[in-house]
Parts: C-alpha cells; sequence; structure tokens
C-alpha cells in the first residue's frame, strides 16, 4: 500500500508540472513564413493564429490560389513548430518518455 501512495503522490507531481507547463506554452509564441517572408503567422502554444501578415505585393486577384498556398504553407509551418515546442517542454517533464495521448 505505501509504494501506492507514494505512485499517486508522483503522479499528482506530474499533473502539476503538466499544468504550470501548458500555462507556460499558451504564452509563448513561433513565427512561420512562407513566399520567402511574403506570409507570416505567429501562433501561441494553444494553436492560436495570433497575427497573420500577408505582403500586399503577393495579393493579386487573378492568383488567388497562390496566396492561399502561401498561407497554408505558413500556417501549417507554425502548427509544425507549436508540436515541436510542445514536445521538447513534455521531454523535460517526462525525461524523454512518450506519453501517449498527452499532446
Amino acid at each position: 500500500m505505501k509504494d501506492l501512495g507514494k505512485l499517486m503522490k508522483q503522479a499528482q507531481q506530474v499533473q502539476a508540472r503538466l499544468a504550470e507547463m501548458q500555462a507556460k506554452l499558451d504564452e509563448k509564441t513561433v513565427e512561420a513564413s512562407s513566399g520567402g517572408g511574403m506570409v507570416a503567422v505567429v501562433m501561441n502554444g494553444k494553436h492560436e493564429i495570433v497575427s497573420l501578415k500577408i505582403d500586399p505585393e503577393v495579393v493579386n486577384p487573378t492568383d488567388v490560389e497562390m496566396l492561399e498556398d502561401l498561407v497554408t504553407a505558413a500556417l501549417n509551418e507554425a502548427r509544425s513548430r507549436v508540436d515541436e515546442m510542445i514536445r521538447t517542454e513534455m521531454s523535460q517533464i517526462t525525461g524523454g518518455m512518450p506519453m501517449p495521448g498527452l499532446f
């Protein structure tokens, strides 16, 4: 029974550290761009878009598809960078041990 109590205490400590990490990640941001910086996205640790900037030179009414592709590429890169940031933070808490389903 002592081991179970110890295990529960460790689980509570990990849970508290995860909550703290999530709060920190919510405040952190990453930036990604595409088209040589023509489209830039800033995203926070909650995968929310904080800002989106589009250079007026890339806005061409006859080629909307190119702008859509640039926005999509920048958003996907920002999401990948947030995911990597989360993995890095998680590995510090879990000691590199994967925790399926957490993030």
